[in-house]
């Protein structure tokens, strides 16, 4: 069902409010450089500080502006399980593709409960469903039985985000999950090793810079050109590892005000880089322009 490279999108601010003329042409440069989808308001997106408006009004603009030409896939997840159905029933009455459900944070629940939590948001809506496992954020792992369970449980539930980082556990879950359940890698520099184990794509921060690299260290991974995606994925390594020098998508945003696509604005508790973490990222996009 989803498979190949999904932009986490930003969304561009002016003011304090929504630069939705940034995000039209932002959305407008990934479809015309190929990317198979859009992820809006996950976390590059800035989910945590939208209100409930503005998630909604990201979403619908995404939707409208892709006009059926790549995949919108909504976030939707939260650490609530009402909220989480109320937000994917909006994403499936607004003609969304897909949500992506995030592991509940902070509140911490077993695997018995993120069975339960999963089941209930996937029993509410008919729309395909990614998981999103991503520890780091969630302090909360989904685990592998876990998820065969949600994918034995529940038809909608057809793929999921891994960012725990390791390759063994796209292994693992490969071998034990069915064929047309997909894996998709939530870190960029994870998207080689993990397609080489059985991931079907990423689910890209990097792309919303250079979407037409990422598609194609995503399509020579498909084909098995294992050597092509290596180059790549060497060229791109510094700009993957140095994206998140700070917290994202600070970094990823910096970098599109630096070409004129959007302002720099983050909404706190974000705030701007350090001028010494500014200076490194200019000093790595350099670089990789150069190496082109």
């Amino acid at each position: 069902m989803f498979s190949g490279t999904f932009t986490a999108v930003v969304t561009p601010f002016r003011n304090g409010d929504i630069d939705f003329a940034a995000f039209e042409k932002l959305v407008e440069a990934q479809i015309a450089a190929g990317i198979t989808g859009l992820v809006a308001v996950g976390t590059t997106g800035e989910s945590p500080t939208l209100t409930h408006d503005e998630k909604h009004e990201v979403i619908q603009r995404a939707i409208k502006i892709a006009k059926g030409r790549c995949k919108v896939i909504a976030g939707a997840g939260t650490n609530s399980t009402r909220d989480s159905i109320e937000a994917t029933k909006f994403a499936e009455k607004a003609g969304a593709d897909g949500a992506l459900l995030v592991a509940p944070y902070y509140n911490k629940p077993s695997q018995e409960g993120l069975f339960r939590h999963f089941k209930a948001i996937a029993d509410a809506t008919k729309l395909p469903v990614m998981l999103y496992n991503i520890p780091g954020r969630c302090v909360v792992d989904i685990g592998p039985d876990t998820v065969v369970r949600l994918a034995e449980a529940c038809r909608n539930i057809v793929s999921i985000k891994e960012a725990s980082g390791s390759v063994d556990r796209v292994a693992e879950l490969r071998r034990r999950l069915p064929n047309e359940f997909t894996i998709l890698s939530g870190d960029d520099g994870l998207t080689l090793p993990f397609m080489s184990v059985g991931a079907a794509g990423v689910v890209s921060v990097a792309s919303n810079l250079f979407p037409a690299e990422l598609c194609a260290l995503v399509r020579a991974c498909e084909s098995g050109d294992f050597k092509s995606a290596e180059t790549l994925h060497r060229k791109m390594g510094p700009l993957f590892k140095d994206l998140f020098i700070e917290p994202n998508p600070v970094p990823v945003k910096t970098a599109l005000a630096w070409r004129g696509a959007m302002s720099f604005e983050v909404r706190l508790p974000l705030c701007e880089m350090t001028e010494a973490n500014q200076a490194r990222l200019r000093k790595t996009l350099e670089a990789f322009e150069r190496s082109k």
